[in-house]
């Protein structure tokens, strides 16, 4: 005859309660976001620290920093929603937005992203111009480089030089600051890179001015923004907005976060300012 055990009962109840809370625990959302790798390792997880930490408390859920080894890494990793956001470079984004099937939506830009800039650097006093680099040793960053490729490619063959016919030897350095060392050490004449990378080496006096210098910088352009993919949830979607348009130097967070993404603010954008990007890398035909 069956015996009922009001001990044995309960002990299964709280077993029941245990595996229940353990297997919610286990199944929590984690929101995971990624970065071009335009800088070295270390810096890019010293600017995602504050960031990590901020949208936890906006999102009330845990957030992750998901670092990747290169700028194709990173688009294949929101095209295949392995990462719900990602940093990306103005030609990131086209391609995130190309090989996704046009599910890649650029939410914010920093204030300073409306009209972006690159600049040339050298040491070599003979150089002046853009025209002077022919016959020279160039170096780009990465080859998938908005700042540190395309837009200064770009705005090369306007000026009507190829680096592929006119430059003795074309380089890639990986990232912006990279390439500031391979022009200070002699490793190549010239190199293009971004205008905030160059800016902030300067002010942290990590490169010296009196021996490398900038010679050309370009018109401005679109670029960086931070994107996700169309299938998050709308409410998602807003939150992380209004998480980014809320930062403030006026909090001590704010001025944090900020001056570490080197931003005055951030503001709405959308993928219709990037249609000149695309149209940049289709004609240098980096987009096929």
């Amino acid at each position: 005859m069956f015996k009922f055990s009001a001990s044995r009962t309960f002990k299964a109840l709280i077993t029941c309660a245990v595996l229940s809370i353990a297997g919610h625990a286990s199944a929590q959302a984690v929101f995971k976001f990624t970065a071009i790798p335009d800088e070295s390792p270390t810096e890019l997880a010293r600017k995602a620290a504050p960031l990590v930490k901020y949208l936890e408390h906006r999102l009330g859920m845990k957030v992750e920093f998901t670092p990747v080894t290169d700028y194709a890494a990173s688009v294949e990793a929101l095209a295949n929603k392995q990462v719900d956001m990602a940093w990306f470079g103005g030609f990131t984004f086209v391609q995130a937005n190309v090989r996704s099937g046009g599910k890649a939506v650029p939410l914010v830009q920093r204030e300073e992203d409306e009209k972006f800039r690159s600049v040339f650097i050298t040491t070599d006093p003979a150089i002046k111009t853009l025209a002077d680099l022919k016959g020279k040793n160039v170096s780009f960053g990465s080859a998938s480089s908005t700042s540190g490729h395309l837009m200064p490619r770009s705005f090369l063959l306007q000026a009507k030089i190829d680096p592929d016919k006119d430059f003795k030897r074309v380089a890639f350095s990986g990232a912006h600051d990279a390439t500031i060392a391979a022009v200070a050490a002699g490793k190549v004449d010239a190199g293009a890179l971004n205008i905030s990378v160059w800016e902030k080496f300067v002010a942290d006096k990590k490169v010296d001015t009196a021996k490398v210098r900038v010679f050309y910088t370009t018109p401005a352009y679109y670029d960086y923004n931070w994107t996700v993919h169309a299938d998050m949830p709308a409410a998602t979607k807003a939150k992380l907005t209004q998480a980014f348009l809320d930062l403030s130097r006026a909090t001590p967070e704010g001025k944090e976060i900020l001056e570490l993404q080197r931003a005055t603010k951030f503001v709405p954008t959308k993928a219709e300012n990037y249609q000149g990007i695309e149209a940049a890398a289709r004609s240098a035909g980096l987009l096929k």
